[in-house]
């Protein structure tokens, strides 16, 4: 995933979707060339992992763009996930994956967003409401978006620096 600064001008759509995408690439580039062991690694005392960012931030986009805004079931892994008994599941399970298979389905997710967004206009509103019974418009979940990734983007930067010393872009 290329990482390109949003241009400076440009419609809300174009803005919205180039923040977001910005967001998405920082995280892969955080977790691009690490080995599982460091993809696993914590920095003490938080439980978070570059390994279950990148699992929580994939579930996190088959949540708002498939599932909520666009109205089709769940997707595999979350389907079948025992959130019941495990409600950090994507977290607790994301050391059984290598570093490329995240990576992969980090990105296969975005690009499923992409496309469930792709003409759509932001003030169309989701398929499924709320547990009040509101829906979101597609404005609300890019901002939503946008404000969960770039909060884990933070994160990752944090545990990136604790693995190897690297900083910034």
């Amino acid at each position: 995933m290329e990482r390109e600064r949003p241009a400076p001008v440009g419609d809300e759509s174009s803005a919205l979707a180039a923040f977001l995408d910005y967001q998405r690439a920082s995280i892969v580039m955080k977790a691009n060339a690490l080995d599982h062991g460091q993809m696993n690694q914590r920095l003490e005392p938080s439980t978070l992992t570059l390994a279950g960012i990148l699992k929580h931030l994939t579930l996190v986009e088959d949540h708002w763009f498939d599932y909520q805004f666009r109205g089709n079931d769940q997707r595999q892994p979350w389907a079948d996930a025992p959130w019941d008994d495990d409600r950090d599941w994507e977290f607790t399970t994301a050391p059984d994956h290598e570093p490329p298979e995240l990576i992969d389905m980090y990105e296969a997710a975005c690009q499923r967003s992409r496309a469930t967004c792709d003409g759509v206009d932001l003030d169309t509103l989701s398929v499924r409401p709320s547990r009040s019974g509101d829906h979101w418009d597609l404005r609300w979940i890019f901002l939503h978006m946008i404000e969960e990734t770039a909060r884990h983007a933070g994160h990752a930067d944090l545990i990136r620096e604790s693995i190897d010393g690297a900083t910034g872009a």
